[in-house]
């Protein structure tokens, strides 16, 4: 994050404020001294001049006072933020954020049971559980319909939150900023889980072992996220997965085409992409954080017509692949993704 690039921000708002408090002090200056008769027009210029002079100089010192806060705390946002300690705020860790936080993690047979026990005799759910809803004949009708309520739930969820994080204001935004990003995108994943486990894939590994996660938990988890904010080359990624999964591949088997093969540079360049977000949602935390009141209504509202449309983008890529429809029709680039997966996977199988 260039920090000296936020501190030269505010410094420019601050100068430009100043700027033009001068300009309105010349003008007065102007005008009094022609309209005065009877009054010394060389003092009353003179006291003009001193006030405009002073006032630049006020806005000097609130410019560089500003940029010098805003460059602590954007250093403090760092420091909490950089929990892989790579020296740099990225997708990762923001993602490690999000699944530290309590019930953010789902389990894939936990989430399935509840859904359609209401619906379903045992042996459907049993079936949808051990293989996937659509193996189970649930229609996609159906599942759409417990999609769109679920976006709906953590819609509202983490709509109030925001809210309630975006309040503070002050010194306080430094500490609230990590939370409120930390929160948005833990309840993203939360979506994220529950649309993989609708749209047929299998359980990903959310559990932390020794303060780690799962690298290919965290490259599915990017590309899902990409797809949510139309990172080029997501969407195919994400679908290309699906296929080697619904042909037959097994799960243990895509960690390589995952961390290191086929998907791995597409997983890199989402990575860079939210890299270049994260530096921009944190400087607009920190003017949205600045006003207290409005801030929440800003964070909350901001927040509630953001959040739908990034999830309905993930469901609509999950809802036609092979794991949820079995006429899926595979796309050129897609296929080609596939291919090289399953032909990486091969090559590691037959060493």
């Amino acid at each position: 994050m260039d920090l000296r690039k936020l501190g030269n921000s505010v410094a420019n708002l601050a100068g430009e404020a100043g700027k033009r408090a001068m300009d309105i002090s010349e003008k007065a200056a102007k005008t009094i001294s022609k309209s005065a008769e009877n009054i010394d027009i060389q003092k009353m210029g003179e006291s003009a001049s001193n006030a405009s002079k002073k006032v630049q100089k006020m806005a000097v010192g609130v410019s560089d006072k500003a940029k010098e806060g805003v460059i602590k705390s954007a250093e403090a946002v760092n420091k909490v933020m950089d929990v892989n300690g790579d020296g740099q705020v990225d997708i990762e860790d923001v993602i490690i954020m999000g699944l530290r936080i309590p019930g953010i993690c789902i389990s894939r047979e936990e989430f399935l049971r509840s859904e359609f026990m209401k619906d379903y005799p045992q042996e459907i759910i049993e079936d949808a559980i051990a293989f996937n809803p659509a193996h189970a004949g649930i229609s996609s009708e159906k599942i759409e319909k417990y999609a769109d309520e679920v976006i709906k739930f953590e819609r509202n969820c983490v709509s109030g939150i925001s809210a309630a994080l975006s309040t503070p204001g002050g010194f306080a935004m430094a500490a609230t900023i990590p939370a409120d990003i930390a929160q948005y995108y833990g309840y993203m994943l939360r979506v994220t889980q529950k649309l993989l486990y609708l749209y047929g894939f299998p359980e990903i590994d959310v559990t932390e072992k020794g303060k780690k996660f799962d690298t290919e938990t965290l490259n599915i988890l990017t590309l899902c996220l990409g797809v949510m904010y139309g990172v080029a080359g997501a969407n195919n990624a994400l679908k290309a997965v699906a296929k080697a999964l619904g042909t037959g591949v097994q799960k243990q088997l895509m960690k390589k085409a995952l961390t290191k093969g086929t998907i791995y540079p597409i997983v890199k360049n989402t990575a860079k992409w939210f890299g270049v977000r994260m530096t921009q949602e944190v400087f607009t935390g920190f003017f949205k954080h600045a006003i207290p009141v409005v801030g929440g209504v800003i964070g909350g509202g901001l927040t509630f017509m953001s959040f739908k449309p990034c999830c309905d983008k993930l469901k609509a890529s999950l809802r036609d692949t092979l794991l949820s429809n079995p006429n899926h029709q595979v796309t050129e680039d897609e296929n080609i993704i596939a291919v090289e997966i399953i032909e990486e996977i091969d090559c590691v199988e037959d060493n």
